[in-house]
């Protein structure tokens, strides 16, 4: 049944997909706000596909301490589950993504529209500066950024690599660091087409004042972040194995 349920639910969240892309189209002659809108609706539309078909909630914590200014967000990164998800939380933010995702037809014209941030891996330091700008550029604008500081996905679990380039643009844009943990990974795993029934879990986290050192923001982002994930993974995997046992009441006997 569970291999079945991700089966449908894979195939229409790439109907939903391509639906919305060709709809979507007459927004590239209008102002952002309309591919932000449409952005909002398929990220709603997946979370329902989601609970219908796959039986996965989502349970949003401390959403209260989302500044009411703009700040820099960054969030652990375990699925693709939240490179949708956090607009929802995050309604107008600009995602700091790679370079290559905005040759994707489609894709890339809707990014480019929406103000979202690349980066050129292949530039260096130059690469650095270029994303410190677009960032500047977006907050005039009273956008918050959003970025993943491990530059890719992670399976719950394994050893964190946070790169140092977001104490670097923390430093640079002197406002509050949001951090957000969480357990997608569990539910929707990288590199799987499988998706298992339960709770992801998203928590914001006490946003980090701008003006500390470098090395200390760094330090607390890490801590911040890891601890509230094994955290909240712990409570998704009581839950798996919950639902587990469930499944395993419920099998006919031989």
């Amino acid at each position: 049944m569970l291999v079945i349920r991700s089966l449908i639910f894979n195939f229409l969240f790439y109907v939903n997909l391509l639906v919305q892309v060709v709809a979507a189209l007459p927004t590239l002659l209008m102002p952002r706000w309309a591919i932000i809108a449409v952005a909002r609706f398929w990220a709603r539309t997946n979370l329902w596909l989601l609970r219908v078909v796959c039986g996965i909630e989502a349970e949003f914590r401390g959403l209260e301490k989302i500044p009411p200014g703009p700040s820099l967000v960054s969030s652990k990164h375990q699925s693709l589950w939240e490179t949708f998800a956090l607009l929802l939380i995050l309604p107008d933010a600009a995602f700091i993504m790679k370079r290559e995702l905005m040759w994707i037809p489609f894709f890339g014209w809707y990014a480019w529209k929406a103000g979202m941030i690349p980066i050129d891996r292949s530039k260096g330091s130059q690469a650095l500066a270029d994303m410190n700008a677009c960032a500047r550029r977006e907050l005039a604008r009273n956008r918050s950024i959003i970025i993943f500081p491990e530059g890719t996905r992670r399976s719950p679990g394994a050893e964190p690599r946070y790169k140092y380039g977001v104490a670097r643009l923390y430093s640079e844009m002197g406002v509050p660091c949001l951090p957000i943990a969480l357990n997608s990974g569990l539910f929707w795993p990288r590199r799987s087409m499988r998706r298992y029934p339960g709770t992801i879990l998203v928590e914001v986290l006490d946003p980090i004042p701008p003006g500390l050192g470098q090395d200390a923001f760094f330090e607390r982002l890490q801590r911040d972040v890891e601890g509230a994930t094994a955290r909240l993974l712990a409570e998704g995997r009581r839950e798996l194995a919950r639902n587990r046992e469930r499944e395993a009441s419920l099998a006919p006997s031989s």
